[in-house]
């Protein structure tokens, strides 16, 4: 087969991956970049080539910089102080949240920014009586939004780098304000005056209880009444004398030991070399019809209500919800994989997902992006969870130990000399902000360690492997092609339309494949049809790179949007409803306001 069949079949089956999600986003890119040098379509430097590329180094330094942000309090501090200035109105709240969000995403990739705010809005639902559900998507359509105002985004960073591939100038720090500044202001005056009204009117019970963490409340909401009870085990039981790992109670039963409360009031953490001791009072969770097993007469006696307000019977202990990170070991496996209860000295009561929650056989279901545990433990193991990458906290009363003021300002200079020596030398973006990485370890505001965790790797493959790609596409003569097709198509009714035409493609194909590897397919069309009818390929890319960031229609779409519907009790139609106003309307915007920012 010749070069371009090759190069066209290795396109289509990677969007036909993408597409089904039949297998991982970076594994489609891995196979992409594998099967474009294999085939001899690309050099062997070509074709790991993403590798090396200035955009694939700028975004890995701003997982690091935003790190050294977040661990030296800067965000959090940031967070406080916009929603203390909204006060308890809803309106302003919406306004609030929505800025937040997009200040912090013009100096840190958006998923981080959205990381960070989530605990602070859920306390400020809670404080105010305003349902999480009313502040959620505004958060997170707000660091989406702030995120098409700077190049710090990862679908411009791709855009800009694939612009030098082709000999023509990036972008800085400072081209994509001028047209994502007044996107931004509509968007949110969009979601403060009309979006607002969209949003899901305390779209359920469960939804409206979450803002209160009383152990009642949480009981109530995540129902757990029906499927929670204490027993008590009595002299003469199998069970006494045996370890946990040896009462075969998950294996035989299906019923999973929540929490043991011993003569005395104490409460032990549970374990699977916990031992068993008569007069011992297990804390349960099954089904009903698990319960009724006639088996488990001699095992334990059950005793009264376990789902109500004596659901944390002793002081020391503590109801925690949480959600997963979004770069969380945990995603994709069960708690019996990652020994969650040794690990963490907690056990997972439920789990919240897709807007309900699951309360049985838990130890075998694998976690998901998105999904909210509900946890039971000692109250001493919550600094442990707060500081650690795996999941996030929702609890506003279980705050972390205050930071000093000096690490705050010292991250916070690094980051502003980074970005203002990055906005005069062009040219040098990418060495620029790894040496801004750099320093934050140097100055010791993160190890080495925290450095490489801070990375989301998955999305460094996705680039690195997407990027050849766009070189193939461009080799072999399919982007001019492609090009001379849309030319043919819609050139004739001039640069403006050929624009609309791009924006609608770029924005479909982000609601379902990520955004990097939409802008590495897309941006090489827009440069050769842009070049074919005479157009400015630069600004052509700017409106590619903008559409990409509409991410506004399905929960799909972004990882920021995924992280907020568990805790807001998002369904898919919500996004819908909210979305599709906002990215017509700035979709609109974009097309009529480009010219004029960057002339055709």
């Amino acid at each position: 087969m010749s070069p371009e069949v090759i190069t066209l079949v290795i396109l289509s089956a990677a969007v036909l991956l993408l597409l089904s999600d039949r297998l991982r986003p970076d594994l489609v890119a891995l196979l992409v970049m594998l099967s474009l040098g294999l085939s001899g379509v690309l050099t062997v430097q070509e074709a790991f080539s993403g590798f090396s590329r200035s955009a694939v180094i700028t975004i890995l330094s701003i997982f690091i910089l935003a790190e050294g942000l977040q661990r030296a309090g800067l965000a959090e501090r940031m967070g406080g102080w916009l929603l203390r200035l909204a006060g308890d109105s809803e309106p302003w709240l919406v306004v609030t949240v929505t800025l937040g969000g997009a200040l912090l995403s013009l100096f840190m990739n958006n998923i981080a920014a959205a990381s960070l705010l989530l605990p602070a809005v859920m306390g400020a639902a809670r404080k105010t009586g305003v349902s999480s559900s009313r502040l959620l998507i505004p958060m997170a359509f707000g660091t989406i939004l702030g995120g098409m105002a700077t190049l710090f985004t990862t679908t411009n960073i791709v855009s800009s780098g694939l612009l030098r591939d082709r000999g023509l100038a990036g972008y800085g720090v400072l081209d994509f304000a001028p047209l994502g500044a007044p996107l931004v202001l509509a968007g949110v005056a969009y979601l403060a005056l009309v979006g607002r009204r969209l949003l899901p009117q305390n779209a359920s019970l469960q939804t409206r209880e979450r803002r209160s963490q009383s152990p009642a409340e949480l009981a109530r909401v995540y129902q757990l009444k029906e499927r929670l009870i204490r027993a008590r085990i009595p002299a003469g039981s199998p069970l006494a004398g045996k370890l946990i790992s040896q009462s075969c109670l998950r294996e035989n039963y299906r019923l999973n030991v929540i929490a043991i409360e011993r003569l005395g009031g104490e409460v032990l953490p549970v374990s699977s070399q916990t031992p068993l001791q008569p007069q011992d009072v297990l804390l349960l969770s099954g089904r009903p019809e698990d319960f009724a097993n006639q088996a488990l007469q001699p095992v334990f006696t059950i005793l009264p209500d376990a789902g109500g307000p004596e659901l944390v019977k002793a002081e020391s202990d503590v109801l925690v919800e949480a959600v997963l990170a979004p770069r969380s070991a945990l995603i994709g496996k069960t708690l019996h994989e990652v020994h969650f209860r040794e690990k963490f000295q907690m056990s997972v009561i439920a789990i919240w997902r897709s807007g309900r929650p699951i309360r049985t056989h838990l130890w075998d279901a694998a976690l998901q992006f998105g999904d909210a545990l509900l946890l039971l433990g000692p109250r001493q193991r919550v600094p442990t969870l707060l500081l650690g990458p795996e999941l996030i906290v929702l609890n506003s009363e279980l705050e972390p130990a205050p930071v000093r003021r000096e690490k705050v300002w010292l991250a916070l200079l690094v980051m502003v000399v980074t970005l203002a020596a990055a906005a005069l030398n062009q040219a040098a973006v990418g060495e620029i902000m790894l040496a801004g990485a750099l320093a934050m370890v140097l100055l010791g505001l993160l190890s080495m360690d925290d450095a490489y965790r801070a990375i989301d790797w998955k999305t460094i493959f996705i680039i690195a492997g997407m990027l050849p790609l766009g070189v193939a596409v461009s080799k072999v003569g399919l982007a001019a092609a492609a090009g001379q097709a849309a030319v043919s198509l819609v050139g004739g009714a001039g640069p403006q339309a050929l624009l609309a035409a791009l924006v609608l493609l770029t924005l479909l194909l982000s609601q379902v494949i990520n955004g990097a590897a939409v802008a590495a397919l897309i941006v090489p069309l827009a440069i050769d049809s842009a070049l074919r009818l005479g157009a400015d390929p630069r600004s052509m890319t700017m409106g590619v790179a903008l559409a990409a960031s509409l991410t506004f229609l399905t929960p799909l779409g972004h990882a920021v949007n995924l992280l907020v519907m568990g805790p807001g009790g998002y369904k898919m139609r919500d996004y819908l409803r909210i979305g599709l106003p906002l990215t017509t309307l700035l979709a609109l915007l974009l097309v009529l306001l480009l010219p004029l920012a960057w002339p055709l």
